[in-house]
């Protein structure tokens, strides 16, 4: 019964007549993992819209400002504001001016900033994160919360505190005279620490530097003014910075070393390996990626320091706490000058691109096996 109802349907069925379009056939359907691009491209859309919007068009924009003479009057992409092109940049690295001069002592101080500051605070991080993650020491929480403490304080509360303690009469001054010590005057000192370090040795003199230190140089700066080292009102700083952010690689460093297995520790001492053994061949390896966190934020936060260059001395005295990013903004809202002073934060910003990549590449893993292992 049942095929003979389905014969009289097929041959009920209307043929359709010749030459006449067939009705389209129903598409191949989409595979699984082209649905899920497609979903997570829609769930991430809002934020890639909202990060186009609000981080790379002002970057496009701000890279158009860099090539123009732009004096902040009006809109920068007016048809009566003067294309430059490369000439703000050009004007910071070949042509002799007082331009070229600041910015390269802004380089210069910063650089010895970064020098001193992120070793000092890595080392001084990876110190307290063993000291918290000892077995034998007590109240571990206190000890954590305040080495802490520091790094979510602000850090204009804190500049103002440094300047009340390291100003003329302030508690550094007083404690220096119980010792005999005539303390300098810390924000008033443009001095070089390795110009007083020669002086002391007697192999210079700071006042009389050598001829063939102060007849050339490169970048439009004397070889005596590159080899002056921080100025002692730039020591001042990098204390501040070095204890306010150590508390924050400290906690890394202190989440890395909670997660090594306690098992390699106990084989290590079994094998007869000692405490400066057990760090050297067995923690510090594996504190490599961590490591490599720290010293890039590390080193990206440093060539960025201005909040407590513009609290503490807006970069007196003589220019020796200067930085570029101090610089830049200097050039930009005090000055006028916003093409000079994007370029120069554009300059700032392929520096760091520069040293992280080159740090990478130095810590990069040499080992042929682990690398296989790892892809």
């Amino acid at each position: 019964m049942a095929d003979t109802v389905a014969d009289t349907v097929a041959d009920t069925a209307p043929v359709p007549a010749p030459g006449a379009p067939r009705a389209p056939r129903p598409g191949p359907r989409l595979s699984a993992a082209v649905r899920e691009n497609i979903a997570g491209w829609l769930f991430v859309a809002p934020v890639v819209v909202i990060l186009g919007l609000f981080l790379l068009l002002p970057i496009l924009m701000a890279m158009w400002v860099s090539l123009t003479d732009w004096n902040g009057q009006g809109s920068p992409f007016r048809s009566g504001v003067p294309f430059v092109g490369m000439e703000n940049y050009t004007r910071l690295f070949t042509e002799d001016g007082l331009a070229r001069q600041d910015f390269m002592t802004s380089i210069r101080n910063n650089f010895y900033y970064v020098v001193i500051v992120v070793p000092a605070q890595t080392v001084l991080a990876l110190g307290l994160a063993l000291i918290v993650n000892s077995r034998m020491l007590k109240g571990k929480t206190f000890f954590r919360a305040a080495f802490f403490f520091p790094s979510v304080t602000s850090s204009v509360a804190i500049s103002v505190v440094f300047l009340f303690i390291f100003a003329n009469s302030g508690a550094v001054t007083s404690l220096l005279k119980v010792f005999g010590i005539d303390g300098p005057q810390w924000f008033s000192d443009s001095r070089g620490v390795l110009h007083l370090l020669l002086g002391g040795l007697g192999l210079a003199d700071p006042d009389n530097p050598p001829a063939a230190l102060t007849s050339g140089g490169p970048f439009g700066l004397s070889w005596w003014e590159w080899l002056s080292g921080p100025s002692v009102a730039m020591c001042t700083i990098i204390m501040l910075v070095v204890w306010t952010t150590s508390g924050t690689f400290m906690l890394m460093f202190l989440a890395a070393l909670q997660d090594i297995p306690v098992t390699l520790e106990e084989a290590g001492m079994l094998d007869g390996a000692g405490r400066w053994q057990r760090f050297r061949h067995i923690t510090l390896p594996l504190l490599k990626p961590t490591l490599f966190l720290v010293l890039t934020l590390g080193l990206i936060a440093t060539w960025q320091v201005f909040d407590q260059v513009y609290v503490m001395s807006q970069g007196n005295p003589a220019k020796t706490t200067l930085t570029p990013a101090f610089l830049s903004y200097q050039t930009a809202f005090r000055s006028f000058e916003y093409g000079s002073g994007t370029a120069i934060s554009f300059v700032l910003f392929a520096i760091i691109v520069v040293l992280a990549l080159l740090q990478r590449w130095i810590m990069r893993d040499r080992d042929p096996a682990r690398r296989t292992r790892r892809s």
